[in-house]
Order: C-alpha cells, then sequence, then structure tokens
C-alpha cells in the first residue's frame, strides 16, 4: 500500500539518511491517512478533527479565553480564531464575556456543542477503531509510549545547546 519511493527507504536503499527520511514519512503518511479517516468520519458534523479537539478541551478546562485555550491546544493564533469562528457560526461555541475582565472573552461550549461532542465522540471512536482496529490494547499503548518519547525526546535541548562540563 505505500508508494515505491517509500518502501525503498524505508528497506534501506539510500543508506542511513534514506531510512531515517523514509521513517519520517512513514509517520506523516499514518498521520495523514488517519487524520483524512476521521475528518471524514466527522463531516456529517460539520467538524473536523481540530474542531473536536476545541470541543473536547472546553469541558476539560471550562470556559476559558482564546489565548489559554491556544496554549492547552498548541495551534497558531490564526488556526485558532478561524475554528472558533467556524464553531461559533455552527452554534457549537459562544464567545462571552469574561466577567473578571470586560475586555476579554470566554469561548464556551453551547448546549447544541455539548450534543454534537457527544455524537462526534461516538463517531470519532468508531473511526479510531477501524484506524487501529488491528492492534492489540497493548499494541496501542506501546505506540502511544513510544510516539510521546518521540516527541520528548525532541522537546529536550539539542547536544550543542547543552553547556559541557569544563
Amino acid at each position: 500500500m505505500l508508494d515505491d519511493l517509500l518502501e525503498r527507504l524505508l528497506a534501506g536503499d539510500g543508506g542511513p539518511a534514506a531510512d531515517h527520511a523514509g521513517f519520517g514519512m512513514l509517520l506523516a503518511e499514518a498521520h495523514n491517512r488517519s487524520r483524512a479517516r476521521a475528518n471524514q468520519a466527522l463531516s456529517p458534523l460539520g467538524i473536523t478533527v481540530r474542531g473536536l479537539v476545541v470541543l473536547l478541551a472546553l469541558p476539560m478546562y471550562g470556559p476559558v479565553n482564546q489565548r489559554d485555550l491556544i496554549g492547552h491546544i498548541g495551534i497558531d493564533k490564526s488556526t485558532m480564531v478561524r475554528l472558533i469562528d467556524e464553531l461559533e457560526e455552527a452554534g457549537l461555541v459562544s464567545r462571552e464575556r469574561a466577567p473578571q475582565d470586560r475586555r476579554a472573552y470566554l469561548i464556551v461550549l453551547t448546549p447544541r456543542g455539548e450534543r454534537v461532542l457527544a455524537e462526534a465522540r461516538r463517531l470519532f471512536e468508531e473511526a479510531n477503531a477501524h484506524i487501529f482496529g488491528s492492534f492489540t490494547e497493548a499494541e496501542r499503548r506501546q505506540l502511544v509510549d513510544l510516539l510521546r518519547r518521540l516527541i520528548e525526546q525532541q522537546a529536550a535541548p539539542p547536544l550543542s545547546d547543552v553547556p559541557h562540563p569544563r
């Protein structure tokens, strides 16, 4: 199912650098395919995975200002503004004045948003069953653990930035 170049890179045809590039391409392809499947599953609700992430975050963090929501989710400001605009237009969230600061607005999940979130959870769970259905529960946990380690390793400072003892 993978294209010829990716198969050849993963087979080591281009040496160690190509193997690493192939691994990165494999991660990207897995992400793209799973996101496409999830977006397809959520499309009847008029939301995407990114919109779902916002809807999922709101009950966790309560009514929250947009800046804090950006920090919790980790997407850029312009994407967040567009997402909130789309979700607000669909009646899933609202912007309400913050009681402690009249200049600020809080993002609030609406009753309609709560209903859509419940249905989105169900549809997303079905999509994930298809995406990860061939994995055992132990394999899923192992994959999550490995990906977490990969991300945490990338968060560490590069070796050139670490002071060397003299």
